[in-house]
């Protein structure tokens, strides 16, 4: 008999700004005992070198599962392959874009597809501002098919001292969205603001 399985969650990687969410979110799910499946797109691999001082394999060696973006045939890219849903961190508008039309072209919009054909849940952390009318088209276009919007923006009432107090609280917030507790929300009525009586 087999033991219980770990949950899955699936991370999706785009080109846009802030690769740093999808580094914390897998360091934070490793501690969670989460099972990661990662995808990035080439635009996110870019991305990573200008930004971090981390390599490609340093956040393929945070994931358990490492499928590249090409693979229309991986795991994720079907229904049947159970998961908790799948978590873009950070979502450009192109990958938005494909995953409101519907047009999967590859592995990361294809995996987001199929958990919203799944009812599960997809949360995407768009980074784009300003945004015209068709970048907000998208979104809601993806929030009718039930998706969760979700830019990664900062909480002051936190009063964070570091970057990394912002990232863990953005990312933190992300994972609530799929019932996962980090530990790194400060939290409105409780850690901060008004206390209950």
């Amino acid at each position: 008999m087999k033991g219980k399985a770990r949950p899955r969650l699936i991370i999706g990687v785009t080109g846009a700004s802030g690769t740093v969410y999808a580094v914390r979110a897998l360091e934070l799910l490793r501690k969670l005992e989460v099972e990661t499946h990662l995808v990035m797109t080439r635009s996110a691999q870019v991305t990573l070198a200008y930004e971090t001082a981390w390599k490609v394999k340093d956040i393929e060696a945070l994931a358990d599962v490492v499928y590249r973006n090409e693979d229309i045939g991986a795991a994720i890219s079907s229904g049947s392959f159970k998961t908790l849903g799948m978590l873009v961190a950070p979502c450009s508008i192109r990958s938005l874009s494909e995953i409101a039309s519907g047009v999967t072209g590859s592995l990361l919009s294809r995996s987001a597809d199929v958990v919203l054909k799944e009812r599960r849940r997809l949360v995407l952390m768009v980074r784009e501002t300003p945004n015209h009318l068709g970048h907000l088209r998208s979104m809601v276009a993806v929030t009718e098919m039930g998706a969760i919007v979700m830019p990664p923006v900062p909480a002051f009432y936190t009063k964070p001292k570091t970057i990394d107090d912002i990232v863990n609280h953005s990312v933190g917030r992300a994972l609530d969205l799929f019932g996962l507790d980090t530990g790194m929300v400060k939290r409105w009525g409780e850690d901060v603001g008004p206390k209950k009586a």
